[in-house]
């Protein structure tokens, strides 16, 4: 009787771990499937160059600025030693 429940979980759980197996193979493939559909009808654009950033007055005028106060912290922990 015992040998009984024994095989009994033994085919339960070979059924139960081949039908989670099998799931597992289906969600590859369909996943698969669609990376190939979404690729097909969804490409990627080309992604643009960077463009060189335009130097204006007022972007020289900050740049100085943050300079300064780089300069000026840069000082300060010096002097803290």
């Amino acid at each position: 009787m015992e040998t009984n429940l024994v095989a009994e979980a033994i085919k339960f759980m070979v059924l139960g771990m081949g039908i989670v197996f099998l799931f597992l193979i289906v969600m590859v493939y369909a996943l698969k499937l669609q990376a190939k559909i979404i690729g097909k009808y969804f490409p990627q654009g080309e992604t643009p160059a960077p463009t060189k950033p335009r130097t204006t007055e007022a972007s020289k005028e900050k740049t100085a600025k943050i300079a300064a106060i780089v300069a000026a912290v840069q000082h300060h922990k010096n002097l803290k030693g």
